[in-house]
């Protein structure tokens, strides 16, 4: 399997980290690798580069031009919301069937090139995306592997292993789950992943340390290639 679905317990906890870290290192090691993100919601063509589909496409070596942002993420909407609220406040509708197929497409193009394709999610695992359908049911239709990113913040490993169950439920095969560690926590780094460590033995942990805050932090990220098995 050459596509993997990057997911996370929530917002902010370090998907697009975890996702350009992956390409950039999978460049460095003169490997064919493609990043989308179908849908982002807080948007604006003024922050582009910033954003995180402007953040993806320069780990992939590329230019946040008009016509390379509509190719990894056709879906970009205004307001920082969920992508069901999002859509709705610009009069629009997110159909759960055209993301999956386009991600289907995607994976089909890089499967024929020897290519690893990541996908990174919007939101955490159970955001909204449609009025009754969330990121978990958009991960299940397309049945890829599974990188779940989680947090080390007070409340994490609930959040951890609730997200795990979540992706049980619906048969998602999880490849890793990268602990990410939060700013500023009353937690320890090393005590979440004990603690998941105990938990979760069944799956694979790869720990990422607080990144510094360079301008493109995913080059400073530890080796996550293991992720991918």
């Amino acid at each position: 399997m050459t596509t993997y679905f990057i997911t996370s317990s929530g917002t902010g906890i370090g998907k697009t980290l975890v996702t350009a870290a992956l390409a950039w290192q999978l460049r460095a090691r003169g490997q064919d690798v493609r990043a989308i993100k179908p849908v982002i919601s807080g948007f604006t063509p003024e922050t582009a580069t910033e954003s995180d589909t402007g953040i993806l496409l320069a780990a992939l070596g590329e230019k946040a031009t008009d016509d390379a942002i509509e190719r990894i993420t056709p879906w970009r909407f205004a307001a920082p919301l969920a992508p069901d609220l999002a859509a709705s406040r610009e009069e629009r509708a997110l159909e759960l069937a055209d993301v999956v197929a386009f991600c289907r497409t995607a994976s089909e193009a890089a499967e024929r090139d020897g290519a690893t394709l990541l996908i990174e999610g919007v939101g955490g695992l159970m955001a909204p995306m449609t009025q009754n359908q969330t990121v978990a049911d958009w991960m299940a239709a397309l049945g890829f592997p599974a990188i779940l990113v989680v947090g080390s913040y007070l409340g994490a490993i609930s959040h951890a292993l609730t997200a795990a169950e979540a992706l049980a439920a619906r048969a998602i095969p999880v490849a890793a789950v990268v602990v990410s560690e939060s700013e500023a926590s009353t937690v320890t780094l090393g005590d979440t992943v004990e603690s998941l460590g105990r938990f979760l033995p069944e799956y694979r942990l790869i720990v990422v340390p607080r990144v510094p805050g360079t301008v493109d932090p995913w080059r400073a990220a530890p080796d996550l290639t293991g992720a991918l098995g």
